[in-house]
């Protein structure tokens, strides 16, 4: 919702506390541009009082002195454009160089206030005029043409007015919303980033507890058998010294990570860079045109972390380009080695015609890069120069 005094104000910059801002440089030019139009239109009525020669003296000096004042106060009317529109109804009433003050009051409170002011204003400024020219004639002008032309330009005005206010509340409700909407960008960007976290957090809890129940059963074996041999002996704790060893590496992933309350997925076997060509061979069952151009030699030495972490971006990318790029061709690409890092690519065509709509708010690419990220490497995505896109990871292999 859009704060109320700048509702009631209309003024793209009004402060929430109430305060006034300073005038910018457009504000000043439109207020002198106002400024003028009032003194114009009073010199105009100037030249009318001199066709009036039954016209006292004394009265064309009050009506020139009340004008003047008129034109000074068209400077107020940011400050109190309510105060400034009824001042002028009787400013109008005996003044006919007051008229150019007169409509700039009016048109500024049709701004920058709501319809129930212009209409109690411009109904009193409209009778005003009906007065006016029943009081002083126009030379050579019918009363009611007179009245009818003085009642119509107050309508004009305020209109124009009302239109102006339209228009500058439709743009503030237009800034709100957009500033909503980026609002909500970040909290569903945030919100998906913490799913993925929780998603990570979960496989981690498994593997870890994995790792610890290995450790536990070789630590009771060598408990329950003081008189195993030396051979046996070293290779469990060999084992022991291998699982503590990968545990810890598992636990500085998962640093940082809050796990959900709930445990559906706890239990579940965790997929491996070695399952890749299953991941492949089901997506082709499905109907995909999948190619595994790069392999590693030996995926079982890939540590586990990594090799999961590239089974579940390969896994998402095979996903969306499913679903936003149906019947094109897809390339899986895995290389590296120990040093080197492990590249996971995955590239589909541009698709034939348009492409299809499918809803989708880009959350899987977002926890894509979070897994990239909490593996120490990095994710980048994006259309290629031919039309397709192109999922591209790179992940550490110590």
């Amino acid at each position: 919702m859009l704060p109320s005094a700048v509702i009631e104000g209309l003024d793209p910059a009004a402060e929430p506390s109430g305060r006034r801002p300073r005038r910018t440089a457009r504000d000043w030019i439109v207020d002198f541009g106002c400024f003028l139009l009032a003194v114009l239109v009073g010199i105009l009525a100037m030249d009318t009082l001199e066709q009036e020669p039954d016209l006292p003296k004394a009265v064309e000096a009050v009506d020139q002195l009340i004008g003047a004042l008129a034109c000074a106060a068209v400077w107020l009317r940011r400050r109190w454009p309510v105060g400034l529109a009824v001042a002028m109804v009787p400013a109008g009433l005996v003044s006919g160089t007051a008229g150019g003050a007169v409509l700039v009051s009016l048109f500024t409170l049709a701004v920058h206030r709501p319809f129930r002011y212009v209409a109690w204003v411009g109904g009193a400024c409209a009778a005003v005029q009906a007065v006016y020219y029943w009081l002083r004639p126009e030379p050579g002008v019918p009363y009611l043409g007179a009245a009818l032309f003085g009642v119509l330009l107050t309508a004009t005005v305020a209109g124009w007015g009302m239109l102006v206010r339209a228009k500058r509340q439709l743009l503030l409700s237009l800034r709100d919303r957009a500033r909503h909407a980026e609002a909500e960008a970040r909290l569903r960007a945030e919100q998906a980033q913490r799913l993925a976290r929780e998603a990570i957090a979960r496989e981690m809890h498994d593997v870890l507890a994995h790792r610890l129940t290995l450790l536990s059963v070789h630590a009771g074996a060598l408990e329950f058998r003081p008189d195993a041999s030396r051979e046996e002996v070293a290779r469990a704790a060999g084992v022991i010294r291998e699982s503590a060893h990968e545990a810890l590496q598992d636990l500085r992933e998962i640093i940082g990570v809050l796990r959900a309350a709930d445990a559906d997925d706890a239990g579940r076997p965790q997929p491996t860079l070695a399952a890749l060509d299953e991941l492949v061979a089901e997506s082709r069952e499905a109907g995909m045109k999948v190619t595994l151009a790069g392999r590693v030699a030996d995926p079982a030495a890939v540590p586990a972390s990594v090799g999961r972490t590239a089974y579940r971006i390969a896994q998402e990318a095979l996903t969306n380009a499913r679903k936003h790029a149906p019947g094109t061709e897809v390339t899986v690409s895995v290389a590296g080695g120990p040093g080197d890092g492990l590249a996971v690519t995955v590239r589909n065509t541009a698709p034939e015609g348009e492409a299809p709509r499918v809803p989708g708010s880009g959350q899987g690419l977002i926890g894509l890069s979070e897994r990239a990220t909490l593996a120490g490497g990095t994710l980048t995505h994006g259309p290629t120069a031919d039309g397709g896109f192109e999922v591209r990871a790179r992940l550490p292999w110590a």
